[in-house]
């Protein structure tokens, strides 16, 4: 799998791999029918800061899932 590649299965893996990394209990703030592949670059930049933090504290965490809801698409 090129992760370097925009595409809707890149991205759902990527939104994915987030989820289990951060450790969301609630899943649906990280569904990524929830994110347009015009942010693919944007996700894959915190996607690749998160797989080389490693270890996150709280505040980096929440500070993570924030940045995230940032990219979501607004639903009304």
């Amino acid at each position: 799998m090129n992760l370097n590649e925009p595409s809707k299965e890149n991205l759902a893996f990527i939104i994915n791999e987030m989820a289990s990394l951060l450790q969301v209990v609630n899943r649906s703030i990280l569904d990524p029918e929830d994110y347009n592949i015009e942010k693919y670059e944007e996700l894959k930049s915190l996607y690749d800061l998160l797989k080389q933090k490693g270890q996150l504290s709280v505040a980096e965490i929440q500070a993570f899932v924030q940045e995230l809801a940032a990219y979501r698409i607004k639903k009304n």
